[in-house]
Formats: structure tokens, sequence, C-alpha cells
């Protein structure tokens, strides 16, 4: 340690600087938390890289998009993959399928599928917008909502609903009761 420091800052001993108790990883100064020279989008992909594989190391399609944020818990993944609502280039795959950058994975989840073209492997989860650079979304959009009046909205105060009143909701919402003729 040097002898002749300021008191806010510090060299260690493999000579990078220290800021009010952080440190760049490559030894560059550091006041706000990121490294000097450096953007917003590129700390996201250091997140990306840092929850990534070690070179030569694979990662499981289960951990993988859970890491993703396609589905919300690791068993969640696995029981998919299980279920066979989880493909990779087409077929199905068990938890323990060994995922490649490249690889178009699809998931059938809450009602929709999901497709996806791996971009990036990683094996930690990370945030939304670190998440969304580890693939490409092939999904088809979503099919419109239909836009159906709210039936058996009453203005404020009219009471409660007589048995007629109650009648003619049922028939516009489509219920039928025991004694509907229609």
């Amino acid at each position: 340690m040097a002898s002749g420091r300021a008191s806010e800052g510090a060299n260690t001993e493999d000579g990078a600087r220290v800021e009010n108790g952080t440190r760049a990883e490559n030894g560059t100064h550091v006041e706000d938390g990121t490294a000097a020279g450096t953007a917003p989008a590129s700390s996201a992909v250091a997140a990306a890289d840092a929850a990534g594989p070690a070179s030569g190391e694979t990662v499981r399609i289960d951990s993988w998009i859970w890491s993703v944020r396609l589905v919300k818990t690791r068993s969640m993944g696995a029981t998919a993959c299980r279920g066979g609502h989880v493909r990779v280039n087409g077929e199905r795959v068990k938890p323990a399928y060994s995922v490649r950058v490249g690889d178009e994975v699809r998931l059938r989840h809450a009602g929709h599928e999901r497709i996806v073209v791996v971009k990036r492997l990683i094996r930690k989860r990370v945030g939304a917008p670190v998440a969304i650079q580890c693939y490409v979304d092939n999904s088809p959009p979503p099919p419109p909502r239909e836009a159906v009046a709210p039936a058996g909205v009453r203005d404020r105060g009219a009471g409660r609903p007589t048995k007629r009143d109650r009648r003619e909701m049922e028939r516009l919402r489509g219920v039928g009761g025991p004694g509907d003729a229609s």
C-alpha cells in the first residue's frame, strides 16, 4: 500500500485504484459506479458475459429458459421440458439437454407459444434488459383481445337489480338458466 495516499482513494496490492469502496474490473478510475469510458449498454453486455458459462462449458435448456426469463422458476422450466412443452430445433428435449448458440427454442407456456433463437448462453438469471439481448424473439404476436362491452354494468345508485334485470344481464352474457326458453 502507498503511504502518501488521499483519504478517499487508495491503491490495492495489484495497483488498481479504489474509490469509495468500488473498483473497476480493468483497474480504471471509478467515480459513479461504472468504469471510465463505458456506456450503460456495455454494462449489460458485461453482466451477460459474467453470467455466461466458462469456455467449453454447456448450459442446460431448463436453466437457460429460466435465465432469460421465459419461465418464472428453473423447476417450471424442467417441468415444461418433461411435459413436452419445450422443443429445440423441432425436437422434444429433456431438461438436461445442452443448448447451443443458434438453436431455435419453442416454448408453449401460459396459452401461447414463444419462439426464440439463442444468441448468447447464460446460466445465471439476469435482469430483463440483459436477458432480452440473449435471444432473438420470433414469436407470433398475441391474438387480439375481443372488444366486448362489459355486460351487466349498472349505474351507480341504481339499486339492486330486479329479477327482470338479472335475466336480461344473463341473456346478454350468454348464460342460460334452468328455465331459459330461447
